[in-house]
């Protein structure tokens, strides 16, 4: 008798124990405006301090490689939520709102339908069709500069008071998403000052030594005419043009960047306090790089380092102690943003989707490896030249497909990582650098569907 209810027994947990659903996890994806790869002390700065950002790659997985697709932030913020090259989404500043039913297709929509409560807090930066976001959040919450404003905490400590707000009071709810897009470091351009941080770190760094950028003659000596005369180098007058100048700035896009180190470390503390930390994944990236003064530029735009590679960090709390801290050094796109997350989350990832999940990468499985990608900057702007190109494992191909006649570079990062010698310029001496020059041509040009008459 005892054995028969025993089997009973058996027979009526099976069936639960089969069906029983894994916990899905909640997700913060956290979001920065112009902070470049380099800046963070876990990326080997030896000034700036973002011990909560170190934290996460302590804890998690950094991308080293991590680049955007275009590196201007309407543009690349669609790609971030749509999983598409510009050339497919088709949205940048000047352009039309996205549609109804490419909003329907970004990560938020998707991750609602998939049963996630969804929230948006600070720079939102893309333009929708009328009632295109309607569908997309639970809470909504956009925030842009001024920094300051009178009887007001500064920007970013504004945006994560919002955050912490928004933030489930326990574990008992369906899972969440929030995207926390931070607008530092970004600049705050009519103000003269340009770079506004808290005033509590104003003094923060007083006494840091501030190197002058590094490539700022030669580097404006080896760009072309129309680069050297574009929105870059008359940013750079309002911010670089002295030594004083470019210090103070420079110290100030720092406390920036500590600002918002601040601000996720107060997030990361309250996930904690309301037993959220051991099932949220947090995912850190930047929208695009940005010039401290590099090659006599300011801002972004062009295929070069600075401007189109950025950080990424993923940690997750699950993964194997074995993961903490490791670092990978596969060729990540702001365009893996949308299909990790939805990994992550056990939802379908569409095949609409141009990226790849980085899911694989983070518990060291074998993935697929990607060897170049396609960079685009379509922005109707007199000032900044339109440009398409392919970032590779060794070379580095751009065309300013607008010139009249097109102008092309190609770099070897192998031989000249700084992208000084513009070996385009060689190609009709040299029989092999030609074939290096038309096959990277050849791609680019199918890729981005860009193909100057001079070249047909």
């Amino acid at each position: 008798m005892r054995l028969l209810l025993l089997c009973l027994l058996l027979m009526c947990l099976a069936p639960a124990q089969e069906t029983a659903a894994p916990t899905r996890p909640n997700l913060v994806v956290i979001v920065t405006d112009d902070q470049r790869f380099d800046q963070m002390g876990c990326a080997g700065h030896a000034v700036l301090q973002t011990p909560h950002m170190d934290s996460l790659a302590e804890r998690g997985v950094r991308f080293t490689n991590a680049f955007v697709t275009t590196p201007i932030c309407a543009a690349s913020r669609a790609s971030l939520m749509s999983s598409r090259w510009e050339g497919s989404h088709g949205y940048t500043f000047g352009k039309q709102p996205m549609s109804q039913s490419l909003a329907g297709d970004t990560y938020f929509a998707q991750l609602r339908r998939h049963g996630y409560q969804t929230s948006f807090v600070g720079k939102w930066g893309v333009r929708m069709e009328k009632g295109a976001r309607a569908n997309l959040f639970d809470h909504f919450h956009s925030m842009s500069p001024p920094y300051l404003k009178e009887g007001k905490a500064h920007l970013t400590e504004r945006t994560a008071d919002t955050a912490i707000e928004l933030l489930p009071k326990d574990a008992s709810g369906a899972p969440f998403c929030m995207t926390i897009s931070f607008n530092a470091p970004h600049a705050e351009d009519p103000h003269p000052d340009q770079f506004i941080p808290p005033p509590e770190l104003a003094k923060l760094y007083e006494n840091a030594e501030v190197p002058p950028p590094p490539l700022a003659e030669e580097g404006f000596d080896a760009l072309p005419s129309f680069l050297a005369e574009s929105l870059g180098r008359r940013r750079w007058t309002w911010r670089f043009d002295s030594r004083e100048k470019q210090i103070q700035r420079t110290k100030d896009y720092w406390r920036m960047i500590t600002g918002v180190d601040q601000a996720i470390g107060r997030v990361l503390e309250e996930l904690e306090t309301r037993g959220l930390a051991d099932n949220t994944v947090v995912l850190f990236t930047s929208d695009n790089g940005f010039f401290l003064g590099e090659r006599g530029l300011a801002g972004k735009w062009f295929i070069y380092e600075e401007s189109i590679r950025v950080p990424f960090i993923i940690f997750d709390p699950r993964a194997k102690p074995e993961t903490n801290g490791t670092t990978r050094d596969f060729m990540a796109l702001n365009v893996d943003l949308a299909p990790t997350l939805l990994e992550l989350a056990g939802a379908p990832v569409p095949n609409t989707y141009e990226g790849e999940s980085l899911v694989p990468f983070l518990s060291g499985k074998s993935a697929p490896q990607r060897s170049e990608f396609l960079v685009e900057h379509h922005f109707d702007h007199k000032e900044i030249p339109k440009s398409v190109g392919l970032r590779g494992e060794r070379w580095v191909y751009s065309l300013y497909y607008e010139e009249d006649p097109p102008y092309e570079q190609l770099f070897d990062l192998n031989a000249d990582p700084n992208q000084l010698r513009n070996l385009a310029e060689d190609a009709s001496s040299d029989s092999a650098l030609r074939k290096v020059l038309l096959e990277h041509r050849s791609r680019c040009v199918q890729a981005s569907k860009v193909e100057p008459a001079a070249f047909r």
